[in-house]
Parts: C-alpha cells; sequence; structure tokens
C-alpha cells in the first residue's frame, strides 16, 4: 500500500506528515528503543502471559471500533485539535449524538462473518466522552444524547456472537480542565491521574470478564506521572485474565504498530492496527477504501510473522457501518470461510520471496496465497525442502509440480483465479519450508555469450 495513512504519534508530534504503509511483501522488523528505553524484545514472555494471551494468539484477527462525537462531527477523530475547535462548539455534539439501539450488535455480527474473533471499542477516545455510565463525569452516553450505555451494548452484542471483548481508553483528553495543565501542575497532575484511574476502575469492574485493555496516546505524561504501575496493578487486581498493551508507557503485554506492519522479535507479542480507509474515525468524505485484496494481504503478513491484525470500522453517526466497509469485510469473510485455517494456525513462516504470491505456514504444509493470479503455472523460486504434494485449497484440486534445486513449478492451473481476491495453494513438504533465493542467484546455470 502506498496511499497516506494519518497516525496518532504523527499528530502529536505535529508534522502532519505521513506514515506510509509497509509493502505487505515485505518484513519490518521493530525499531530499537531509543537511550534509556528498556528494549521490549529483550524480555521474554512470563508464564502468566503465555496463559493469558493463547486465546489472542490464536484468534490473529480483530475489530478496532472506533466511535464518538467525532463520528457525529464528521470530519475526522482529530477535528476537535486539528482544526482548534472551542470547547462550547464542540461540546453540543454530546446532545445531538444518538446511535440506533442494536447498532453494536450489527458491528459484532459483521465481525464474526469476516472471520475476526475479538473486538476493541474506543470507550473514550482523545475528546473525553465517555461511551459508558459513569459517576465521575457528566460527559458520557448516559447522561448526554444517547442516554443509555453504549459500552454495556457493545459488550453484550460481542458476547452474543462469542467474540473476544476489548476496550480501548485514550490516557490523553482534551475535554478535562486538567488534561493539558496536569503537565505542569502537580495539584492538576493528581486530579486528573485520580480521575483516570477512576474511569479505568469502573470499566473493568462494570461489565464483566474483559479481555483486552487498549491504552493510547499518553501525552503529556509519562509512566510515573500516569502512576502506570499502580495503573496496571488495579487492572491485573480487578481482571486477572486481561492483557493490555503498551501504551501507557510500560511494556505490557504486546507492542502495537499503528498503520504499518512491524514485526517484533524474539517472541514479543504484537498487533498491527490499521483502518479501512484514512480516518478511524466516520469521516463522510474520505473514500480512500482499501481492497479486500489489500486486507487478505496485510493479514497474511501479519500471522506470517506471528502477529495479529487489528482492522478498524468507523460506524456512522446513527451507529451504522458504511456501506464500503460492509462490502469489504463481507468478501473478507468469504475468503476466510474457505482460508481461515491458514490464518489461524499459521506458525512463522520464512518463505517470503514472490512477486504475485505471500506465503504462512503450518507445520510441514506451505500455503502459498496468489494475489495476482497469472495463469496457468506459478513457481517458488530457492525452496530447500522437497514437495510432497500440492493442491488448490478452494478446490481440493491436485496441482502437478517439478522441482529442481533451483524452484519449484506449479502446472496445470485454470487461466482464471479458482477464488477470490486471493487463490491459495497447500503445498505439502518432507520438513519445515525454508527459502534460499541467493543460493538462486549464485548457482542457477547461465547462458553463454
Amino acid at each position: 500500500m502506498s496511499s497516506i495513512k494519518l497516525s496518532r504519534r504523527n499528530m502529536l508530534l505535529g508534522t502532519g506528515a505521513a506514515v506510509a504503509s509497509l509493502s505487505a511483501g515485505s518484513l519490518a522488523l521493530a525499531q530499537k528503543p531509543a537511550p534509556g528505553e528498556r528494549d521490549p524484545t529483550s524480555v521474554p514472555p512470563t508464564p502468566d502471559q503465555i496463559r493469558r494471551m493463547k486465546w489472542w494468539h490464536e484468534a490473529r484477527f480483530g475489530m478496532f471500533i472506533h466511535f464518538g462525537l467525532y463520528s457525529q462531527h464528521a470530519r475526522h477523530e482529530w477535528a476537535m485539535e486539528t482544526e482548534a475547535i472551542p470547547i462550547g462548539d464542540y461540546t453540543p455534539l454530546a446532545k445531538v449524538f444518538n446511535p440506533a439501539p442494536g447498532s453494536a450488535r450489527g458491528w459484532a455480527k459483521l465481525a464474526k462473518a469476516a472471520g475476526m474473533k475479538y473486538m476493541v471499542l474506543t470507550t473514550k477516545h482523545h475528546e473525553g466522552f465517555c461511551n459508558f455510565d459513569t459517576k465521575l463525569t457528566d460527559y458520557c452516553a448516559t447522561k448526554q444524547g444517547p442516554g443509555r450505555d453504549l459500552v454495556r451494548e457493545y459488550v453484550e452484542a460481542a458476547r452474543a456472537e462469542g467474540l473476544h471483548v476489548g476496550f480501548y481508553y485514550s490516557l490523553m483528553d482534551w475535554h478535562h480542565p486538567d488534561g493539558a495543565r496536569c503537565a505542569t501542575d502537580e495539584a492538576a497532575r493528581k486530579r486528573f491521574v485520580e480521575y483516570t484511574h477512576g474511569l479505568i476502575r469502573e470499566l473493568l469492574t462494570n461489565y464483566g470478564k474483559i479481555d483486552v485493555l487498549w491504552y493510547d496516546v499518553s501525552w503529556p505524561l509519562d509512566a510515573a506521572g500516569w502512576e502506570s504501575e499502580r495503573m496496571n496493578k488495579m487492572v491485573f487486581e480487578l481482571q486477572p485474565d486481561i492483557i493490555v498493551n503498551n501504551r501507557n508507557q510500560l511494556i505490557g503485554d504486546f507492542s502495537t504498530p499503528e498503520q504499518k506492519i512491524v514485526a517484533e522479535t524474539n517472541g514479543r507479542a504484537w498487533e498491527s492496527c490499521m483502518t479501512l480507509n484514512d480516518s478511524w474515525g466516520f469521516q463522510r468524505a474520505d473514500d480512500n477504501w482499501k481492497s479486500s485484496r489489500t486486507i487478505i494481504r496485510n493479514l497474511i503478513t501479519c500471522v506470517r510473522d506471528g502477529g495479529n491484525y487489528l482492522l478498524n470500522i468507523g460506524p456512522r453517526p446513527d451507529g451504522a457501518v458504511p456501506a464500503e466497509s460492509v462490502r469489504v469485510l463481507t468478501e473478507v469473510g468469504q475468503w476466510m470461510a474457505v482460508n481461515g485455517e491458514t490464518i489461524y494456525k499459521s506458525e512463522i513462516c520464512l518463505p517470503r520471496r514472490s512477486n504475485y504470491a505471500s506465503f504462512t505456514r503450518t507445520g510441514n504444509t506451505l500455503y502459498m496465497h496468489v494475489h495476482f493470479w497469472p495463469g496457468q503455472d506459478v513457481a517458488i523460486s530457492g525452496l530447500t525442502v522437497k514437495v510432497k504434494s500440492a493442491r488448490l485449497l478452494k478446490t481440493n484440486q491436485e496441482v502437478k509440480f517439478t522441482q529442481d534445486p533451483y524452484r519449484v513449478h506449479l502446472t496445470g492451473l485454470p487461466m482464471d483465479a479458482p477464488d477470490s481476491p486471493v487463490t491459495t495453494i497447500a503445498i505439502v513438504c518432507d520438513g519445515e519450508p525454508q527459502q534460499d533465493t541467493n543460493a538462486v542467484r549464485k548457482n542457477k546455470p547461465r547462458g553463454g555469450v
């Protein structure tokens, strides 16, 4: 993908710069930590983390939902800040924001149909509006336009579809009077930290078992300022089985590359979060939708390197999912119904070099996901193990092949792709598939002159 992506980090840095998503066919290694920062890849997962995260590693694919007053405004979730909208002009959105009952059931059904296994909803975004019932502020769904608890509706909808439940929570708050001055006023910091911890406590007390807590944007405080150690201690006392990310300035259980695919190393868990267009919240003018092929390629790239893919929807102010999002996710779900085993059971996969295919692996079976179908034959360069058999996953049809030291050549394929938007060929090998294209470049016989 080459389209421009706007990340929370870039907005905070004030650059307005774009981050281009990495090609689905490339491997990006995690960036080194800044001086003085602890390298999370140097910390092996604990037995308790392995226990808590087992379901998450098996889930692979989740739905992110950005929903709030910015959906009503319909001009990007950062509009309150990037347009410098005065508080007095923005807060009236809370009175007219009134999503239709049952909206969350639609989100959950769409997530399940797309092959997703968990959901993460914005309980409070940067604008400070709480989508849940709280005793700590009147700027919340139960006391404003909706007149009901949107988070509870979401939790019940997700559980009804058998999906794991995640809560997003923004530490940064553009509405609270201490949200910025906490950086320079100790009394304000103490008040704001207690408010923040209090909201998190309510979220993790009032809705039963919660599976994921997804912090976001720690500006303007560091871990000490947020008292993040105490925060996480409270979280795990309330929810012993929960997993938390790394955005409250602690290492957490998993890393969160945004709008790009960045694989961690040494067993460190990671999850790439991306949008379906260029906006997290609903923006009526944003029509730069990713295709289902791009979404599937991104998912393959994540799971190939041991990661998860958290894909966002931005519902309209009435809670309806934009038609283009529904269309794309429906196509993804149709593909997952046939090819899901190649995603959920995927292990780290080393073969990755192809101009028209991506790869995943389960045991000694290599799955060749052909996203640009070339016609009646395909080939893999540099496979170092012997192929025993091959078949089209969609039709279970056997595929003929030949193999020499330099390539596996699969022939007799139909001219048109048997599956859409990506066709998968299951290739059973006599050992774990490995690929060495450098050896091919060096050793393949060349013609004379």
